[in-house]
């Protein structure tokens, strides 16, 4: 699939919105990004136009994003780039949506402390005793072993979102 991918850098402009749906949770806000120029004339910086954008992020990344960002922080959103028309009240609208692949708030104005997410619970269940007291001799437990987890999921005949942290 050819999507067109973006890169953003600008301020949240509403708050976070996070909501719970049958195929995960999705956070939604809004976007402001201003194109600054150097006006060699006057010797400064002027802002240009602002676009709004409505960035969408899905699952992990939505709830991550939900407890960690604000009206008003300045972030940096990577992700696919949507473009819609819709008629409301008699004319046409265009809007412009971006579905987030990352996001992360933007270093060169500002700070952050990263906190790792805590995983969810394995949902893979102990290794069951052999008459010798051990598993499959492996000496590794499932939990420690991440790409274990992943064999163990792929063979699994339900469909299952496999997410690496």
């Amino acid at each position: 699939m050819n999507d067109t991918t973006v890169t953003l850098v600008g301020n949240v402009a509403t708050a976070v919105e996070y909501r719970d749906t049958v195929t995960g949770g999705v956070a939604r806000f809004r976007f402001a990004v201003t194109a600054r120029r150097w006006d060699r004339e006057r010797g400064l910086w002027t802002d240009g136009n602002t676009s709004f954008y409505t960035v969408s992020a899905w699952r992990s990344l939505g709830a991550n994003l939900a407890a960690s960002v604000s009206v008003g922080e300045p972030l940096v959103v990577h992700g696919r780039l949507k473009v819609r028309e819709e008629e409301r009240d008699g004319q046409r609208k265009t809007f412009v949506d971006v579905d987030a692949v990352a996001v992360g708030h933007d270093l060169s104005r500002g700070t952050a402390a990263f906190r790792r997410a805590p995983r969810a619970e394995s949902r893979l269940q102990p290794e069951p005793q052999t008459e010798s007291g051990s598993g499959s001799g492996s000496g590794a437990r499932p939990e420690q072993d991440p790409w274990a987890v992943a064999a163990e999921e792929a063979t699994e005949v339900k469909p299952q979102l496999v997410t690496a942290s």
